[in-house]
């Protein structure tokens, strides 16, 4: 596989624009310097050489791949995880870079996707494999993996009719990234079909299903969830989790949920941006709504008499959900939307409500409201009536989770499926 010419004229003209945004939303200078050299070089030194290799774009793929990379790490493989976002390499390293995984384990930015840049990362880290989660397709990273003689395979892999579409716009470097693939994982029939249209080998493609549904809550979050409830006497407390907002949500469903706040003091609505970079603003409005708020940030606990709590951290989404009686999933009030993971709330028993634009996760999202195990709201006002009923009812509230669990124990053994796969290029 060759890139056109033109695809690499383009990233050449588009580097400052990339560079100037790096910057803009860098949080310090140290911060900066550490992002720059990991997508423009020189480089981090590798901890380990020949490690199997996970490129994943932010929260929702690393929690997609985490199993899949705990099951390596368990069996002593070194593994490197490339990220596209900030909050995806700080999810990565809060699960990964602790014992017993430190020493195997290494989380950076993925280059941007010039020929010489990607080239010099491959021949510093090279990697084993290269493993793609989701839809992360890369013309010179796949074209350099094939240069390289480096087994590239796509898993998980999802494929939206929007992002058909967009890709099909462009068919000459679809197709020739799909074919240079060494296997393409769907979890779904229509996106097999979607991938197979574009140009990818009907040979090399198949239907395992989503390592989604195989996902378990890391212990060390269940245990700080019930030292929290101790710590903060949380016992009788009933907390809405709104998880993964983006603006407006967190205004919309606050709002909506006040009257309630105000009426029952036991209520607590506990806000989980998607995005750091807005973690002020959303403060500065839960704050101009005249409710009483405390930050996780600032060390702040949930007190007796707090409405809001700003879980302004990162890589804690688990811890959470563990706290929460119900919560809202991001990402699909606003517009255009798309969604996120609703399996994460799902694993850990917490009914879960949902907007209407939930392209991303449709297949699932669909499979789930068809068996009454997710709800789903047209509006704010629509939503926050449901998170109320099913804090006010626990025996709807049961029995939603109980519907839920079917559907996970249904879908699992994706995991194994995957596992079969990958094992397949690592045999020496």
């Amino acid at each position: 596989m060759t890139t056109p010419l033109w695809y690499n004229a383009a990233l050449a003209l588009i580097k400052p624009l990339y560079q100037w945004r790096i910057k803009k939303r860098a949080s310090d200078a140290e911060q900066l310097q550490q992002e720059s050299l990991e997508r423009f070089g020189p480089f981090q030194t590798p901890k380990n050489l020949h490690s199997i290799w996970f490129h994943v774009v932010s929260v929702g793929e690393t929690n997609a791949a985490q199993p899949l990379i705990e099951h390596y790490l368990k069996l002593g493989h070194p593994v490197l995880v490339t990220n596209t976002t900030k909050t995806g390499q700080a999810r990565a390293k809060s699960l990964f870079l602790k014992a017993p995984y430190e020493a195997l384990f290494q989380a950076v930015y993925l280059p941007a996707d010039q020929k010489k840049l990607i080239k010099t990362f491959f021949a510093k880290y090279q990697p084993k494999m290269l493993v793609l989660v989701e839809t992360e397709l890369w013309p010179n990273l796949i074209a350099q993996a094939q240069q390289s003689q480096v087994p590239c395979v796509l898993v998980n892999a999802r494929l939206s009719e929007k992002s058909a579409k967009g890709y099909g716009k462009v068919p000459s470097l679809t197709r020739a990234m799909l074919q240079g693939l060494k296997q393409l994982l769907a979890q779904d029939q229509a996106s097999l079909d979607r991938f197979v249209a574009l140009g990818a080998h009907p040979q090399q493609s198949q239907v395992v299903g989503s390592i989604k549904f195989d996902i378990n809550a890391p212990q060390n979050f269940l245990d700080q969830a019930q030292q929290l409830k101790l710590d903060w006497q949380l016992q009788h407390r009933k907390i809405i989790t709104l998880a993964s907002t983006h603006a407006p949500e967190e205004q919309s469903l606050v709002n909506a949920l006040k009257a309630y706040l105000l009426q029952d003091p036991k209520v607590v609505v506990i806000v989980v941006p998607r995005h750091p970079e807005r973690f002020d603003a959303v403060y500065h409005t839960m704050q101009d709504l005249g409710l009483k708020i405390q930050r996780r940030s600032l060390g702040q606990s949930i007190e007796a008499d707090t409405q809001v709590y700003l879980a302004d951290s990162m890589g804690e989404m688990w811890l959470w959900y563990a706290l929460s009686q119900v919560c809202f999933v991001g990402g699909s009030l606003n517009q255009p939307g798309g969604g996120h993971n609703i399996l994460e709330p799902i694993a850990l028993n917490v009914p879960t409500v949902v907007g209407p634009n939930y392209f991303n996760f449709q297949t699932i999202v669909d499979e789930f409201l068809d068996a009454h195990a997710v709800a789903v709201g047209a509006n704010a006002e629509q939503v926050a009536e449901q998170l109320i009923q099913y804090v006010q009812q626990p025996e709807l509230a049961k029995v939603m989770a109980e519907h839920a669990q079917l559907i996970m124990q249904k879908n699992a053994g994706s995991l194994e499926t995957h596992i079969g796969v990958l094992d397949q290029y690592l045999t020496p």
